[in-house]
């Protein structure tokens, strides 16, 4: 091979340089040119453990998909020595660019220390290339279980990190059984390898069928489920009422249903329960005061606890209140956070990122769609920022 008869460090060096982490002071986003970005983001961790040691930064706390998946990828070598991280560092360059070292011109034999995560303004945003006008996906994010430091190869490396898979295209899928109708406002949710729909409007009109597709078949069914109320035979055979614009939430064995726009609303928000073992549906009964009945809200479970925000109330009027639900207690909360919410909307989307940050994107008035990004630190209960992207 060309570069044999360079030693190490030097050759780790040269290498660092030729994959756009050596003089200049250039990081994993010069990297991804050459690369993919899985491998970009593991020469980059390899390159830190080899030049800086031990990943000892504290975990980024900004919401920074690019500075936590760096930290992500160095963290995950744990205690690697210095020469093993050099070693598997070329190795993976060879295999990945086997001519490198011809084309190498001139390198730094200095290592240069990388930006400070903590900083991540400073470090320019990943822009995915492209091939034909096809977007290349955003970095893979690699997770940090990796106990071999022995490991010979890349692909033992890849594999102890978890890398998960990203695609730049949508693939049908060859389903089974019986599809549920077209619609649109519904519940869904996974639960033990099986995703549930639930409600939904269909053409104007609102839906109560409860369908499930089995995730490892590919199998559509309809659960016949029924509304459990007290011991009477009446009770037993009750139909839930349709609804739609509801929120379908996971929790242990059962998934619950929450709010949504009905025929007949009413006053405060119902609590639903399904129990998969038994096909039975269940009223919640609820403490504390609960908010006013919502529809096109989002629900965001963070640990023990649901966070209910916006949405429309029975009249449509828009809200952008915050609201929560203790599942543990079953008790409604309401909460008056700091700072500057979002304006009243429905049918946005939010999550939550190091069950802390609730992060609420888009949705729309009834004039108007939103493309607005909003966080808040539940914690301190303060939105932090506001971003129109």
């Amino acid at each position: 091979m060309a570069s044999s008869g360079l030693a190490y460090p030097d050759r780790f060096y040269a290498a660092a340089a030729y994959a756009g982490f050596g003089a200049g002071g250039a990081t994993v986003s010069a990297a991804i040119s050459r690369f993919q970005n899985d491998v970009a983001l593991l020469l980059y961790g390899l390159y830190q453990q080899a030049t800086v040691g031990p990943c000892n930064v504290p975990k980024p706390r900004a919401w920074n998909p690019v500075e936590q998946s760096k930290w992500t990828s160095w963290h995950g070598l744990g205690s690697m020595p210095s020469a093993e991280a050099m070693r598997l560092f070329v190795k993976i360059l060879e295999e990945e660019d086997p001519g490198w070292y011809s084309r190498v011109s001139e390198f730094n034999p200095v290592p240069i220390v990388d930006i400070p995560m903590h900083k991540p303004k400073e470090e320019p945003q990943i822009v995915p290339s492209s091939t034909n006008g096809t977007s290349v996906p955003e970095p893979k994010t690699i997770s940090e279980n990796v106990t071999s430091v022995e490991a010979e190869d890349k692909d033992v490396i890849l594999e102890g990190l978890s890398t998960v898979s990203s695609h730049d295209e949508w693939t049908p899928l060859s389903v089974s059984g019986q599809r549920p109708k077209p619609r649109y406002e519904h519940g869904a949710t996974v639960l033990q390898d099986k995703m549930y729909i639930f409600g939904g409007n269909h053409n104007g009109r609102y839906l109560s069928d409860l369908q499930v597709l089995d995730l490892k078949s590919l199998t559509w069914s309809k659960i016949d489920a029924k509304l459990q109320g007290d011991s009477s035979d009446s009770a037993k055979t009750a139909q839930i009422a349709p609804c739609a614009g509801h929120s379908l939430i996971s929790w242990g064995n059962r998934f619950f249903s929450i709010a949504g726009h009905t025929k007949d609303p009413s006053e405060g928000i119902t609590v639903k329960e399904f129990d998969p073992h038994t096909c039975t549906w269940s009223i919640v009964k609820t403490y504390g005061k609960p908010p006013v009945s919502h529809g096109g809200q989002t629900v965001t479970r963070v640990g023990t606890t649901l966070v209910l925000f916006g949405g429309e109330d029975a009249k449509r009027c828009l809200l952008n209140d915050l609201h929560i639900l203790d599942l543990e207690t079953m008790t409604w909360d309401d909460v008056d956070a700091i700072g500057t919410p979002p304006s009243p909307r429905s049918d946005h989307a939010a999550a939550c990122h190091a069950d802390r940050y609730l992060l609420i994107f888009g949705g729309g008035s009834h004039a108007t769609c939103f493309s607005d990004l909003h966080v808040l630190d539940l914690q301190t209960v303060v939105f932090l920022a506001t971003r129109t992207l």
